[in-house]
């Protein structure tokens, strides 16, 4: 499979914005009790399912990547941008970090226990967003989970809208129209967690939390 070709401008923007990105939110999970809660479902159901790898898609500077690795997973981190990946190297160097494309990674079919796909996909322009979604369901072993993270749009009426991301031009995603994509790829959805933002707030729309499972 190709690099979407928005990977390009999207790793550019990253490396540049690197250093300052993760000391920004190097501890970002600590008030975010319940996206902790949602990757810890997500490792006690990987662990249930075997002793298998589990890459986190996006990783950026790692720490999210480390995380999981705290909660017993063989995980390992993806990310685009060369720059992210020498800081997660550098920050947790026992943990594995590679350069690579979410859509056309470098791994054998059916190799992963799970998938983590942190606001990996809000970069991803609408017409190359099934795609990745088949590279997730590629390299799924049968039995494995994913859990991808992202924001909503306004309401059902929207399949997809921009929004101002401060690195590169992001979307929003309908949920449903998500779910219904996972499920043209062999991957059911097994639970929705909407989190609503807080009032104060810079961006008003929800954050979805969606696990699914491959057929």
């Amino acid at each position: 499979m190709t690099e979407p070709t928005s990977l390009a401008p999207t790793r550019d923007a990253y490396d540049a914005v690197a250093a300052v990105y993760a000391e920004r939110f190097h501890d970002s999970l600590r008030d975010r009790a319940v996206e902790r809660a949602l990757l810890g479902a997500f490792a006690e159901l990987v662990r249930a399912n075997g002793d298998g790898e589990v890459a986190d898609l996006g990783c950026g500077p790692g720490y999210v990547t480390a995380h999981l690795h705290g909660l017993g997973l063989r995980a390992f981190g993806v990310d685009a941008s060369p720059e992210m990946i020498g800081l997660a190297r550098a920050a947790h160097p026992g943990l594995r970090f590679e350069v690579g494309s979410m859509g056309a990674l470098a791994l054998a079919d059916g190799t992963l226990a799970g998938v983590l796909s942190r606001w990996s996909i809000i970069h991803l322009p609408p017409h190359e967003l099934s795609s990745v979604v088949a590279e997730f369901a590629r390299v799924l072993a049968p039995g494995g989970h994913l859990l991808v993270a992202f924001p909503a749009t306004d309401g059902p009426e929207h399949e997809t809208q921009s929004y101002d991301h401060v690195v590169a031009t992001a979307y929003r995603w309908n949920p449903d129209r998500l779910a219904a994509l996972l499920r043209t790829h062999g991957l059911t959805e097994t639970t929705r967690t909407t989190i609503a933002p807080h009032p104060t707030d810079r961006r008003q729309f929800d954050e979805i939390q969606l696990l699914a499972r491959k057929d």
